[in-house]
């Protein structure tokens, strides 16, 4: 079931690539931003949000995990409705949702009300970058979404910056329910952006079957070996990347390395602009190194290890406060979203909706989990209470994280090579 590649090959007349970028790509940059601004400001504020309430580090990485809860939890709707509404009225109708919910989350003052906040901008959010990718594959030819795509994610790195220095910046003019309040308004406008801007395609990428039909598509996903082949890598690594990035490096930053809000923020910072760095060059260096032979599962499967070097790296007590381990860890965090092309190109183009949402519930469901259980973790291997933890039970939940990801790596390289054999003969 390959992607379509007459209906994907051409732009649709009257629209060059410029007006292209300008009318579809950027309006769709300004949701995925605010998306990532909202999974990782959390690791800046959570010392604010544990004095104004008296919760722990479990606690902490529950109300957190809950946006990837909600997230997780619309993947599968979502898709359908991509498929069938197409991107634009879609994210931005979900857009308004993260308004609500940041709104609440401003004015919240119990761990309840935060969360059921947490858990609404989560959903708005949650397609954020599926509607993104499913608007650059109808829009782009299948040729360039690697390229596309890893241009287009930088803004969500950018967003990861601006979840750094400029809120840290924010947070001395105003409290973090202030912050949230404006992240309200400036979602809304997002969303009327989108939704006045972007020019509607119903030429490609739409499907008209019955939702019973696409249900039966979805199980044609999950049916398939290569989707199982590919797919844990991603789940794995995204899922580290997100927990970690978005909530554990702050603490990690303050109570293994010693710095105060200032640094953390710095370094966070740095992490983020190599975030965006990564994006993009991992989306230049799959489209050039495509053609030179290599293919998305190598690139990959590279990735991924080099990610795990890092981690590991971090881990072993060589380094604690230094940025460089930080920003490698940014720059290598997502180079496995060449998953979601990879499986995106293995089927029909009026299924890349499903595609990417069927991977994508997974990323977040392991993120939900794995954000809330490394904060259990280490709850579980501190020696005793108090407002920081020993550095032996952070590198004990992160050591569980990498164990995590040696094992889908080792499962990834086993499942792809036996993709790629010639069935038996007999």
């Amino acid at each position: 079931m390959q992607a379509d590649a007459e209906s994907t090959e051409h732009t649709p007349p009257g629209y060059p690539v410029w007006k292209i970028a300008l009318l579809v790509v950027l309006p769709f940059a300004g949701g995925y931003f605010l998306s990532y601004l909202y999974r990782t400001v959390n690791a800046v504020i959570s010392g604010r949000i544990i004095e104004d309430l008296p919760i722990d580090a479990s606690d902490l990485g529950l109300l957190t995990a809950f946006y990837f809860l909600a997230f997780a939890a619309f993947q599968m709707p979502l898709g359908l409705l991509l498929d069938r509404f197409g991107p634009r009225r879609v994210q931005a109708s979900l857009l308004l949702v993260s308004a609500l919910g940041a709104f609440l989350f401003s004015i919240g003052v119990t761990l309840f009300e935060l969360s059921v906040g947490r858990a609404l901008i989560g959903f708005g959010v949650s397609g954020g970058l599926m509607a993104s990718l499913k608007a650059i594959t109808m829009w782009f030819p299948a040729k360039r979404w690697p390229l596309v795509n890893g241009c287009f994610l930088a803004t969500g790195g950018l967003g990861a910056v601006a979840a750094t220095g400029p809120v840290e910046a924010l947070l001395s003019l105003t409290d973090w329910r202030g912050l949230f309040l404006g992240l309200a308004i400036a979602t809304i406008l997002v969303s009327a952006v989108i939704f006045l801007v972007v020019p509607e395609r119903r030429d490609v990428g739409r499907s008209h079957a019955s939702f019973s039909d696409q249900w039966k598509g979805v199980v044609t996903i999950y049916s398939s070996r290569v989707f199982w082949a590919v797919a844990p890598l991603a789940i794995a690594v995204q899922s580290v990347g997100f927990s970690i990035h978005g909530l554990w490096a702050g603490p990690w930053l303050s109570d293994v390395g010693g710095l105060d809000s200032a640094g953390v923020a710095m370094v966070l910072m740095s992490m983020a602009l190599a975030l965006t760095a990564g994006f993009v060059f991992t989306g230049v260096a799959a489209d050039r190194l495509q053609s030179m032979g290599f293919t998305l599962d190598q690139l990959s499967g590279l990735g991924a290890a080099l990610f795990i070097a890092v981690q590991i790296l971090i881990v072993s007590g060589l380094v604690t406060s230094e940025i460089w381990p930080w920003v490698l860890f940014g720059f290598t965090s997502n180079i496995t979203v060449l998953c979601y092309p990879r499986l995106a190109q293995a089927f029909s183009l009026e299924m890349s909706g499903r595609v990417n949402t069927s991977l994508n519930m997974m990323v977040f469901i392991s993120a939900f989990v794995l954000q809330y259980a490394m904060g259990g973790l280490i709850e579980l291997a501190a020696s005793g209470g108090g407002e920081s933890y020993p550095p032996s039970a952070y590198r004990f939940a992160f050591t569980v994280a990498i164990v995590l990801e040696l094992a889908s790596l080792a499962w990834f390289l086993f499942a792809v090579r036996r993709l790629s054999s010639p069935a038996p003969k007999g």
